[in-house]
């Protein structure tokens, strides 16, 4: 990130601001509704993200932590709208692929039985694997975001990898229904 750009932007400039929301909102929106699974929630949480972003901006010491900073305030903001969602039903969570790509009929199985093992996960372990895994971080800047030592942060990972496997195979062993036709 252009830290010249952050600079700016603290010192209150608004275009400075805006160019860093361009170079963001997409990459917010993406992380937020693989975290959250729900489109809507996705948006509430990155619109959360950017405007607490646009607040505590002037209190940042280090310009060129932004991204991590700015990632970490992400993870917060979806981290809140999961907490009212779970207070309400079970969070929903949107294909992993992008919507209007065919599939075969195994691929389009074994996607939906990954979305079923992710759906399954803790919010602080979907989080973890998006940032590792779709934003391919390393550990240490995961937990630099997500405000946790490494070690929680690789403890979180191997225990929703194994959670994934675990799914995985209790789906590919359970017994398929014939329909009567």
């Amino acid at each position: 990130m252009n830290t010249e750009l952050v600079t700016r932007a603290q010192g209150g400039d608004q275009e400075a601001f805006a160019d860093l929301v361009d170079a963001l909102a997409d990459r917010f929106l993406a992380v937020s509704r693989r975290i959250l699974g729900d489109m809507d929630l996705a948006e509430d949480a990155t619109q959360g993200a950017l405007l607490n972003i646009w607040h505590h901006l002037p209190r940042l010491r280090d310009p060129a932590r932004f991204e991590a900073w700015s990632y970490r305030l992400l993870v917060h903001a979806c981290y809140a709208e999961g907490r009212k969602v779970r207070r309400l039903a079970n969070l929903r969570l949107l294909s992993i692929e992008e919507p209007g790509v065919l599939d075969d009929t195994g691929a389009v199985v074994d996607r939906d039985q990954l979305e079923r093992a992710f759906r399954r996960l803790s919010l602080d372990h979907r989080t973890v694997v998006v940032l590792h895994h779709y934003l391919d971080l390393p550990l240490d800047r995961v937990a630099d975001i997500v405000g946790a030592p490494i070690g929680t942060v690789g403890s979180r990972l191997h225990h929703a990898t194994r959670q994934l496997r675990s799914a995985l195979a209790a789906d590919a062993q359970a017994p398929t229904r014939e329909v009567a036709g």
